[in-house]
């Protein structure tokens, strides 16, 4: 099969290329998926995870990208809740070959069904953005109704997904990122909009969560404006800086078969839209990790045509 690896950790993105690799092994509680399509973090070539197994031993080469839809084409020793020839999404492993690929070996807890209504690009652009928004707002930071979240970087993956679903939960949204995203966060549907290179985050008043994707000084800033009993969340790095009276969370995002399925449903009916930026074959992959390729909304490798 025909897979994108990286072989080397200093080579950077040059170190990524399109190759054959071998058709994969279905493990105990495993499926083997035909990836229709595929997404990827343009970061992860830095996570420990491409590079070492679960032990840190090294398994390069390795197939990075960790959300996938596409279709069972074997099922390992023991997988229940799944069958041969139905469609799925979900995420892979971080520390296993990824689904840049035609092929990849997924555990089956980590995978939802996907309605036949629904494009394997579309689904393809849920899991990580779609996981990590919701567990963010509502798992760690026990949004409710009637409260006010603020979400830095809104017109991200995470960010877009986390505005819809606020939304829908009854908050008030106040949204940052850079001057250029204003228009699409509010037509995502922020009450708020604050440009952070012209405007003070300050000015923003006190909220009841936070959830961050940048980190730094931003993070920092973002504790002073926790009102008591809020929650501070961020996905970037764990808070250095405390809130005075409210909680303060780092989180990884964690697969969860039955919120895929409640992420699906919610897309099939329209009340939730991931941004998805371009559509490349495989052949592309490599390139769409350039900081220089990168584009509003997410970008889905097409690995197998429907």
């Amino acid at each position: 099969m025909q897979a994108i690896i990286v072989r080397d950790r200093n080579a950077g993105l040059a170190g990524l290329s399109l190759t054959d690799m071998p058709y994969p092994h279905a493990a105990e509680n495993d499926v083997v998926v035909r990836v229709h399509a595929a997404g990827f973090t343009p970061g992860e070539l830095d996570w420990p995870a491409t590079w070492t197994d679960r032990a840190g031993r090294d398994r390069t080469p390795s197939v990075p990208g960790h959300e996938l839809s596409g279709v069972v084409v074997e099922l390992g020793y023991g997988t229940t809740g799944l069958s041969v020839g139905q469609r799925v999404f979900g995420l892979a492993d971080w520390t296993r070959n990824g689904t840049l690929a035609e092929y990849t070996a997924v555990e089956a807890r980590n995978l939802a069904p996907l309605p036949a209504d629904i494009d394997h690009a579309a689904a393809a652009a849920l899991p990580i953005s779609g996981l990590t928004a919701w567990q963010g707002l509502f798992d760690h930071g026990r949004l409710t109704t009637g409260q006010t979240v603020l979400i830095h970087g809104v017109a991200g993956g995470v960010g877009s997904m986390a505005v819809q679903l606020a939304r829908e939960a009854g908050a008030r949204v106040i949204g940052t990122g850079r001057a250029s995203a204003r228009d699409e966060a509010l037509a995502l549907g922020v009450d708020t909009f604050v440009d952070l290179q012209a405007e003070r985050l300050e000015d923003v008043g006190e909220v009841d969560v936070v959830l961050d994707v940048i980190g730094g000084d931003i993070l920092d800033r973002s504790a002073a404006l926790i009102r008591a009993g809020g929650t501070l969340v961020s996905i970037a790095m764990p808070p250095k800086v405390q809130p005075k009276d409210g909680r303060a969370v780092f989180f990884v995002v964690e697969p969860d078969r039955a919120r895929l399925a409640d992420l699906a449903t919610r897309l099939r009916d329209g009340r939730l839209k991931p941004v998805v930026g371009a559509v490349r074959p495989l052949a592309e992959a490599p390139a769409a990790f350039a900081p220089g390729m990168r584009i509003p909304g997410k970008t889905i490798i097409r690995v197998t045509e429907d």
